[in-house]
């Protein structure tokens, strides 16, 4: 009795030899085809047997050359490119091989020009039953057209091209692409895997109402929030429902696939920058490192702890003192997040002993220092907290930094021409690193960027929480402004920043045009589930009506990157923060910090070095 398993096998073997059998046909006809080609009406038994020779060892000859190259075997995709360039290469061997046979026999079997004829006949016979069995073989993996959501896609390019593909090739998908949208021009009429594209963004209704679509899917990775906002409108206003795929700094570690689509957030119509990135030089400073990131349970920490991985350090330390958001990035990483992971160091950088032993012990080459107390209304009634931490805890860690190769300090838009406690605590540690910066042989240098969309205590996260209890949302005035960018971004931008910034100097983040707060609140209570009012409250003390990026007497100047700006930061001897006095009165603090981070103290000026790009 024939077991389920012996059945199985032979079904594979019989499977396999199904296209040797093809592929011996095709050699059938193509020869034949070619002889009758030379002869027309005058075939003979002769040539009739001569051909049928040729047939077999044409066959023959296939099915050796054929087993050498693992034709037979299961080794290709069917009807992939590596099979048909295995399948060519096959066929010109074989006819090759009988037309040697041929001339050497005094009596030709065939005429000379049938094993060329008949191989090309036979070629493309045989490209083409595979072509015709990987079609039919599509058809049957496109999604139940009864079950399956219809959407358009808009862009045509690498993105889309993936989705299409990726959807038609799931039988049980939920969603079956009919049309896709772009505005080049150059793609008008153009196919992707039959898939048509039928207009602009101009015809996204009529194409809407043509097609039956129901849903439109933004596909364009490395699209700006402005054209995913434009596209949303008017797919709306179409009575569509609008869904987007992440940004590239979100999918950089796969391609897009079908699993990424998701419903429109806040950060795709307000966040989204178009970002270059010098992968080599990225990983020139940190493949192979022992990196360190402080503050790593946080927003941007974390982030950029899983920015860092993809880079593959030698070793990724993460320092947090709150041990519930240390483990929660740990757990991103390793989901089987071992309670011995040597990678995770929990310590307060408040401890300058401690972050002493940590460097002096485990000797990381590159810190991104991301620890900061960041809430503006909260450092401005407990500046103390904010000297503490941001101050004196920066001074730690540069003063524990002593044989690092690359100090990034994480610094903020309102450490310009700082007006709060929290913009004039950033100033004071982007001097404190350009003094560092002086002193010690490596690289010590700050990045500055604007509000992150979607980070712990941004006007996102309050937004969202005011939204969930039903409103009102708070705005403190119609006309303040902000700049903005996600998280994912944002850590992508200061990851670049560090592999070409200069000794001492602060580096500033492109954040495109400021947006208004009242334009968030509002696109954040269109996506919410029912309606919210916005209220306005007022600006609170140290808040700024509009942020800037660059102080009254910094210069925008981008030598090396579009999107990073480098700016002379005057340096801060040490001594003078360290003389700060957190536990004095709160206006006295708030008088002592923005001394230090606007007066000019003397200090050791280095001389001027040479610019120099590092890789």
């Amino acid at each position: 009795m024939v077991s389920w398993d012996d059945l199985r096998a032979r079904t594979k073997r019989h499977r396999r030899l199904l296209p040797l059998v093809v592929d011996g046909a095709a050699w059938a006809a193509g020869l034949f085809a070619a002889v009758l080609t030379r002869h027309g009406t005058e075939l003979n038994r002769d040539r009739i047997a001569g051909m049928v020779a040729a047939v077999l060892l044409a066959v023959v000859l296939q099915a050796a050359v054929g087993h050498t190259r693992h034709l037979y075997r299961g080794r290709y995709r069917y009807a992939s490119f590596d099979e048909v360039r295995a399948v060519a290469a096959t066929a010109a061997a074989t006819g090759a091989g009988l037309l040697a046979v041929d001339m050497l026999l005094s009596r030709h079997p065939v005429p000379a020009s049938a094993p060329v004829v008949g191989g090309a006949v036979a070629l493309l016979l045989m490209l083409g039953v595979r072509y015709a069995v990987r079609s039919h073989w599509s058809r049957s993996q496109r999604p139940d057209a009864r079950t399956a959501t219809p959407v358009l896609l808009f862009g045509a390019g690498h993105a889309g091209a993936l989705l299409v593909r990726s959807m038609l090739h799931d039988r049980g998908g939920r969603y079956l692409p009919v049309g896709l949208i772009d505005d080049d021009p150059d793609k008008r009429r153009l196919h992707l895997s039959g898939v048509p594209v039928l207009g602009s963004r101009l015809d996204i209704p009529a194409v809407l109402d043509r097609t039956g679509a129901t849903t439109l899917v933004f596909a364009v990775a490395n699209a700006d929030a402005e054209l995913v906002r434009d596209i949303r409108d008017r797919t709306v206003a179409a009575g569509a429902n609008f869904q987007v795929v992440p940004s590239v700094s979100e999918l950089m570690d796969h391609p897009v696939a079908v699993d990424d689509i998701r419903d429109v957030q806040v950060t795709d119509l307000l966040g989204r920058h178009q970002i270059e990135t010098d992968l080599r030089a990225i990983a020139g400073y940190l493949t192979g490192k022992r990196v360190l990131v402080t503050g790593a349970g946080g927003s941007i920490g974390s982030e950029l702890c899983r920015q860092i991985h993809h880079f593959h350090p030698a070793e990724l330390m993460m320092l947090d003192r709150d041990e519930t958001a240390l483990q929660a990035v740990q757990l991103s990483l390793d989901p089987l997040g071992r309670i011995d992971d040597p990678s995770v160091i929990l310590a307060d950088l408040r401890d300058a002993a401690h972050v002493r032993a940590i460097f002096s012990a485990r000797r990381p080459e590159v810190v991104f220092h991301a620890a900061a107390l960041k809430h503006l209304a909260l450092l401005q009634r407990f500046p103390g907290e904010a000297v503490k931490t941001n101050v004196l805890g920066t001074l730690n860690v540069l003063d524990a930094a002593v044989n690092v190769s690359r100090f990034v300090n994480i610094s903020t838009d309102k450490a310009a021409d700082p007006t709060s406690v929290l913009g004039y605590a950033k100033r004071v540690t982007e001097r404190l690193t350009a003094w560092t910066a002086g002193r010690r042989p490596g690289t010590f240098l700050s990045v500055r960027f604007g509000n992150v969309l979607g980070s712990r205590g941004s006007v996102f996260t309050t937004f969202s929480a005011q939204i969930a209890e039903g409103g009102p949302v708070t705005v403190t005035h119609p006309d303040v402004s902000r700049y903005f960018m996600t998280t994912q971004e944002a850590v992508h931008l200061v990851i670049q920043a560090a592999a070409i910034g200069r000794d001492g100097e602060a580096l500033v983040l492109e954040m495109g045009e400021p947006v208004r707060i009242a334009e968030v609140a509002r696109q954040m209570a269109q996506l919410a589930p029912a309606p919210v009012t916005i209220r306005y409250t007022g600006l609170r003390p140290g808040e700024k009506l509009t942020e800037t990026l660059f102080g009254a007497d910094e210069v925008d100047h981008r030598p090396f990157h579009p999107l990073i700006s480098h700016v002379e930061v005057p340096p801060l001897d040490a001594a003078a923060a360290r003389n700060l006095n957190p536990d004095a009165p709160p206006d006295d603090v708030i008088t002592q910090l923005a001394t230090l981070s606007t007066t000019p103290l003397p200090c050791e000026v280095r001389p001027p070095s040479t610019p120099q790009l590092h890789t």
